[in-house]
């Protein structure tokens, strides 16, 4: 299992209840597909820097996570597929260091 950190856009018309219940979604489909979730990062709603599908702005949610590269392709399947998720990104993060 490798470590990677998913950063998704939900969409920015829906209350903060249904933002969650999609994110709680993906963590339990993270964890289906035998992974783990470290940390999960709300954001909040924020303001995008061009408009994407004619909205505007969209709730940010930063989850780092623990899974199989199987597991992976069906998390990214998954969120391709949703119609509340505006964008996505998975990356592995690199080497983290503390500031000083």
């Amino acid at each position: 299992m490798r470590t990677y950190e998913l950063m998704m856009i939900t969409n920015g018309s829906l209350d903060d209840a249904a933002v969650s219940t999609s994110v709680d979604r993906f963590t339990k489909l993270i964890a289906d597909q035998g992974g783990t979730v470290d940390r999960v990062d709300h954001w909040g709603k924020r303001q995008f820097a061009y408009e994407i599908r004619h909205m505007n702005e969209g709730y940010y949610t930063v989850v780092d996570l623990q899974i199989s590269s199987e597991g992976l392709l069906e998390l990214e399947r998954q969120l391709r597929l949703a119609d509340e998720i505006v964008r996505h990104k998975v990356v592995r993060p690199g080497v983290r260091t503390k500031r000083v």
